[in-house]
């Protein structure tokens, strides 16, 4: 199997091309100054805490600033900075942290997915899928050659690097933190294919041409046919499992027969999978469900990308977040779709040579102890399902057109409906994560935008308020979406609070003493995330979605269309009495409401002008 040092190697050949052009001049992520970041710190904690605590933090927070040790630790991380060779300050620390070194399973924690619009032209799932593929490949062909277009935000390139780990990559897992392996894209051009527990091989290469739409679905109909007629271990469904258990079945696997490493090593090195279901969902519960976790056995988590397609044609592409955030799968998922849904893909001959090979069944052994081993996975992943609720919200009144007539930006008005939606739940307003891209700097991620401020609570006060006059619920409104555009754009010039104070607290030795900011309750308060949510948008979407980050918080993934709002809500079901409908309730009330008192003030204004 590729060993970590195998995996830098073999990545090596992914840096040519326009879409890597601006890589060497993309600037590096910064480290903010403490007197930047300690009050933005604190303007952020204060609406969280009471008058009493807020004092004490603010003492807390001062004192650091000043303090020798405060002082200290900024100069190791800006040291870290301007190592030489050093890419990103944050890479290697984020990346354990949130990822690899993260143990708990990756579905439905840590992956995330895209549930796409019906094929009306191709029901038939293997067409459907052999569309989607041939679509897929067309991309990958681009980012082999680098001839892709790097993503810009307006005159500003974004880095290129997640594309790295987009095709032909796999997370490999590993006792106490995990690896990504990738594989050289022109000497792996194939795609593995999984139908009722079965995994199955297919070149999309012959004799030099590249497999057309027709002769992808004729392989497909063939894997259908030689699948359903059989049973199999479902040894993907060691793959939802706890890292360090999958760590020690990945090897018992492996080891079970002389055959099975090279086989598991087909399987990884594949462009990407491809999961034929023979689920048949209907409604946005049921569908957002299949694509986010399935039934755990027909899947195999660690991929990069998963490609699904149900026996009713629905389909939709799940994601392993460790080496990739949203906006580039985002992109992939457009372009497909795009080309797909709007007759723009080349599917290539309506014809299918004979001679085509059969698709390669990939026969693992399964001894006994393997067979236990996929049992108590699946038990264990069918518990951890079972735990979690979902609603999927279609708010169909207005979208994206009519909330930028109204005078707002779409992602902010959508902040706004979400906090006052929990607060008509609640009564009051908890730290609130969305994810904010800083990909303008070499390998960049993401950064917090801390969605909770003084407007946005002085916002729910007044909606909730029913003697406040609709002009003055526009301008609490207007103020709270101004405050957290003017955060968001912080946090995309690298000048949010949580990567910075995360980095200080990683600079701290072992054996010094952790700084009194770090161990002040309102530390993990404001970082406590009972709402992580994150935008994501195509009109080419039904909606995408992840799970909550913390037991008594929610996950919410929406979606901005041109003329719909699509929120998929993510919970628990456990001793803190969550409640998916009533939150997706309130935020429909919520966004009727916010565009009713803006209407009403906007009449208002407009009766109080005189007539000339």
């Amino acid at each position: 199997m590729p060993s970590a040092t195998q995996t830098q190697r073999l990545s090596g050949d992914r840096s040519a091309g326009k879409l890597y052009e601006f890589q060497k001049q993309l600037p590096k992520l910064p480290v903010p100054a403490l007197s930047e970041t300690l009050p933005r710190y604190l303007r952020t904690v204060e609406p969280l805490l009471s008058a009493d605590d807020y004092a004490h933090t603010k003492r807390i927070v001062e004192e650091f600033g000043q303090s020798v040790q405060g002082r200290e630790l900024q100069r190791r991380l800006e040291a870290r900075a301007a190592e030489p060779g050093r890419a990103n300050w944050l890479e290697e620390w984020w990346n354990e942290l949130s990822y690899m070194g993260y143990r708990d399973p990756v579905v439905p924690y840590v992956s995330y997915f895209y549930a796409f619009k019906d094929d009306k032209l191709r029901r038939k799932p293997t067409q459907r899928a052999a569309a989607l593929v041939r679509a897929m490949w067309a991309f990958r062909a681009q980012v082999a050659s680098g001839e892709l277009a790097p993503e810009m935000a307006r005159d500003t390139p974004l880095c290129s690097n997640s594309y790295r780990f987009m095709f032909n990559a796999t997370r490999v897992p590993r006792k106490g933190a995990d690896y990504e392996a990738t594989y050289p894209l022109g000497e792996n051009e194939h795609i593995a294919v999984v139908r009722n527990k079965q995994f199955f091989v297919l070149s999309l290469v012959h004799d030099g041409q590249v497999l057309s739409a027709a002769e992808i679905a004729s392989q497909l109909d063939l894997i259908i046919q030689r699948a359903d007629s059989a049973a199999a271990v479902p040894i993907g469904t060691l793959t939802s499992d706890h890292r360090d258990k999958w760590t020690e079945n990945y090897q018992l696997l492996a080891q079970a027969a002389p055959e099975n490493a090279a086989l598991l090593e087909r399987l990884q090195s594949a462009a990407f999978l491809l999961c034929l279901d023979d689920a048949q969902p209907v409604t946005r519960e049921e569908f957002h469900r299949v694509f986010w976790h399935g039934d755990g056995r027909n899947r195999w988590f660690d991929k990069s990308l998963q490609l699904i397609v149900c026996d009713n044609g629905k389909a939709g592409l799940l994601a392993e977040h460790s080496s990739m955030d949203g906006t580039p799968t985002c992109r992939l998922s457009d372009y497909i779709l795009d080309q797909t849904l709007n007759g723009k893909a080349d599917l290539g001959s309506t014809a299918v040579r004979e001679e085509l090979a059969e698709p390669e069944l990939l026969r693992f052994a399964t001894p006994p102890v393997v067979v236990r081993a996929t049992e108590q996975a699946a038990a264990r992943f069918d518990k951890v399902v079972d735990q979690h609720q979902l609603r999927v919200l279609q708010y169909e009144a207005f979208g994206k057109n009519e909330i930028k007539r109204l005078g707002f930006s779409p992602d902010a008005f959508v902040q706004m409906a979400i906090q006052l939606g929990y607060y008509k739940l609640y009564g009051y307003s908890r730290a609130t994560y969305e994810a904010a891209a800083t990909r303008k700097f070499l390998h960049g991620r993401t950064e917090t935008c801390r969605s909770v401020s003084h407007e946005s609570i002085a916002f729910c006060r007044a909606f909730e308020d029913p003697l406040i006059a609709p002009a003055d619920k526009l301008a609490a409104l207007q103020a709270a979406a101004k405050a957290h555009g003017a955060y968001a754009r912080a946090c995309s010039e690298g000048k949010g609070v949580d990567r910075h104070l995360l980095g200080l607290r990683l600079v701290l030795r072992s054996d010094e003493e952790k700084p009194a900011i770090f161990r002040d309750p309102a530390y993990a308060k404001s970082s406590h995330w009972a709402l992580s949510t994150s935008q994501l948008s195509s009109e080419h979407f039904e909606g995408w979605g992840f799970s909550e980050v913390v037991p008594d918080g929610y996950g919410i993934a929406y979606t901005i269309r041109t003329d719909a709002l699509i929120f998929h809500i993510a919970a628990m079901k456990n001793e803190f009495g969550l409640n998916v409908d009533h939150l997706a309730h309130y935020i429909k009330e919520a966004a009727t409401e916010m565009r009713m008192a803006i209407l009403a003030a906007k009449l208002s204004e407009k009766a109080s002008k005189p007539k000339l």
